[in-house]
């Protein structure tokens, strides 16, 4: 996409902005607008704002839900509502491209999920919801390259982990400036745990969601976040979930704690909360949920520049071990057998400069026993180490594989190596674990360095490792990637200070990662 310093970015951005800012006093935040004669809807519809998704060459997913009682399972009447959308290539929407009528259903929380085709490729455009005479705020999206594209620039923010009770979403102000082209969420958008006064901010509702209202309720609340709003309506997003989405740990069809959630009760949970993250995500039809399953992982082109390869490491896991004899088991999967066929075909035939995966868990290793011995984190992929290994065999016959991470609220960013106890084995690639956006709140930096900065001779393929709130930035051409670790210096306030606390480059032809 355009490059970072390009007078068109710098123009999208402030007319964007200028334009959300516009439509955010007017609709988002307040209730409603001029209401049309015999209109039957309350005021409001539009108080979960909108986003887009998936970027196509053509296409784009434009979102919205119409919720005028968002915390209370959304105040719609049950009834179809008919709403009208249009996508232009201004911000004042005076240059329409393509425009129509979507159905907003009962049956799935009355969100819209708009399949725009017949785009331009590597091209802003802006676009609206009304209903009623209730017009939703204006977002801004981009379409990506063109498939044979081979030049040209892409920057990719990486999030993970907004516990609303941790923290305001602080982050998220300073990556709207910074004007990612695609914003990466690669797990824990909610949490499922209980309402708690002990941080800046309180869940809704009084227990964990289980029914289908309940996670709706609690994904409202979280989209009530301002920054999180103008960043979701300012650039597309690719989602994925990890386990908060539904419950802490779960593992295929098995809860965290199975002795208090029966099989039947399990699978009714994952079907509220999948149907759930569907009606709030920009992602296409093919992610409508089939009762307990749905389909999320999936491949998105950028030209010839870079292949996305988006990852499921819930559905399909063995269930969690519990020892490190457990977790050399070859029988143990993370990805399952289809999921793993087709990322190691879709990596071998990429034609793309870098083969990029986004995996909600990390990768590289992290033995957190020090001297003699190894002790792993039994959930993320130490946990399925023979799987995780005959991988990372495999990315030495890969183009430039750089692995996107989150899960773990701490920054970690690591040389992928086929073997983890030899020091002196090969590098395939790079991973960055990002750390989160608000999960564990402002951490006592001291504390951290003081428990891990030990743990550093253990684990030599570590090139840098933090705990503050924030995201990573990549700025990707053909002869490098260029990384920035964004931070901000708090997250129990509304508003924060950013800065970039490290830089790194991954260079094309040299697997690995280095601090610059």
């Amino acid at each position: 996409m355009t490059g970072a310093s390009s007078p068109d970015r710098r123009r999208f951005l402030t007319a964007g902005t200028a334009v959300l800012g516009a439509a955010a006093s007017a609709v988002l935040w307040l209730p409603g607008t001029a209401r049309a004669a015999g209109a039957t809807l309350p005021d409001g519809v539009f108080s979960l704002g909108v986003a887009s998704g998936d970027p196509l060459p053509d296409g784009i997913v434009l979102w919205t839900r119409l919720a005028p009682d968002p915390l209370n399972g959304g105040g719609m009447p049950d009834r179809v509502v008919s709403v009208e959308w249009e996508i232009a290539e201004d911000a004042r929407l005076r240059k329409p491209v393509r425009r129509g009528v979507a159905h907003a259903r009962p049956e799935y929380g009355h969100s819209v999920h708009v399949d725009v085709r017949g785009l331009r490729p590597d091209r802003a455009y802006w676009y609206r919801f009304r209903v009623e005479g209730q017009v939703s705020p204006t977002g801004r999206t981009r379409t990506a390259p063109h498939p044979h594209a081979r030049n040209g620039f892409l920057r990719v923010a990486l999030a993970s982990c907004q516990n609303w009770q941790h923290g305001y979403f602080t982050p998220y102000a300073d990556m709207l400036e910074q004007d990612p082209d695609v914003v990466l969420f690669v797990g824990d958008y909610i949490y499922e745990s209980t309402p708690s006064s002990a941080g800046p901010r309180r869940h809704e509702g009084t227990g964990e969601p289980y029914t289908l209202e309940q996670y709706r309720n609690r994904y409202a609340q979280y989209r009530s976040d301002p920054d999180l709003a103008a960043m979701h309506a300012n650039a597309p997003w690719v989602v994925t979930f990890d386990d908060h989405e539904v419950d802490n740990d779960w593992a295929g069809q098995i809860p965290q704690d199975p002795a208090k959630q029966p099989h039947d009760a399990f699978v009714a949970r994952l079907t509220a909360a999948f149907q759930a993250y569907y009606e709030h995500m920009p992602v296409r039809a093919s992610a409508i949920p089939s009762g307990p399953h749905i389909q999320m992982y999936r491949r998105l082109e950028f030209g010839r520049l870079a292949r996305l390869n988006v990852l499921d490491t819930r559905q399909f896991r063995s269930d969690q071990v519990t020892s490190q004899a457990d977790a050399e088991d070859p029988s143990l999967t993370m990805l399952g057998a289809e999921q793993k066929e087709w990322l190691l075909d879709g990596m071998h035939d990429s034609p793309a400069r870098w083969n990029l995966v986004a995996s909600q868990i990390m990768m590289a290793e992290t033995d957190i026993l020090p001297g003699e011995g190894k002790l792993w984190y039994y959930d993320a992929w130490d946990g399925y180490q023979v799987e995780r290994n005959a991988l990372l065999d495999e990315f030495a016959d890969v183009r430039n594989p750089v692995v996107l991470s989150g899960d773990r609220h701490l920054t970690m960013i690591s040389d992928l190596k086929t073997d983890y106890s030899d020091p002196e084995s090969e590098v395939v690639g790079a991973e960055f674990v990002g750390t989160s956006i608000s999960s564990n709140g402002d951490q006592d930096q001291a504390a951290f360095h003081a428990q891990w900065d030990p743990l550093k001779a253990d684990n030599p393929h570590w090139k840098f490792i933090d705990a503050h709130r924030g995201y990573h930035l990549f700025d990707i051409r053909r002869d490098g990637i260029d990384a920035q670790v964004r931070v901000v210096d708090t997250v129990v306030q509304p508003r924060a200070t950013p800065s970039t606390l490290a830089r790194l480059r991954v260079e094309s032809g040299r697997p690995g990662v280095e601090l610059v």
